[in-house]
C-alpha cells in the first residue's frame, strides 16, 4: 500500500514537472542554434558564488539544499527555466528582508 501511495506521488511530481517545463516552452520557444551560449560553470561554482553573494551564514548555510535540488530536477527542464530558477533564487537570498527562521508576523531585529 505504500509503495502505491509512493508511485502515485512521484508520478504525480513528474508530471507536474512535465507540464511546468511545456508551459515554460511555450512561454519562451528554444533559441536558434546562431545565439551564442553562456560561459560553462559547475554547480559547485554557483553554490559558492549564491552563498557568497547571501549576505548572512544563515542564507549561506540554505544554499547546498537548494542548489541540490535545483540541480536534481535541472535535466528536465529547459535551460532558460533554470536560468531563471537561478536568478530568482540569487535574488531571493540577497534579499535583506529575507531572513531564515522567522515566521510569519515576527520581525528580525537589524543589525
Amino acid at each position: 500500500m505504500t509503495t502505491d501511495l509512493g508511485t502515485k506521488k512521484t508520478i504525480t511530481q513528474a508530471l507536474c514537472l512535465r507540464q511546468e517545463s511545456d508551459l515554460f516552452r511555450q512561454t519562451w520557444p528554444e533559441p536558434p542554434a546562431r545565439e551564442r551560449s553562456m560561459p560553462g560553470f559547475t554547480w559547485e561554482q554557483l553554490e559558492r558564488q549564491l552563498a557568497d553573494l547571501s549576505g548572512s551564514p544563515e542564507k549561506a548555510a540554505l544554499t547546498p539544499a537548494l542548489v541540490s535540488a535545483m540541480r536534481k530536477q535541472a535535466p528536465w527542464k529547459p535551460s532558460e527555466m533554470v536560468l531563471r530558477e537561478i536568478l530568482c533564487l540569487a535574488w531571493t537570498l540577497m534579499d535583506e528582508g529575507f531572513q531564515p527562521g522567522i515566521g510569519p508576523g515576527e520581525v528580525a531585529e537589524m543589525p
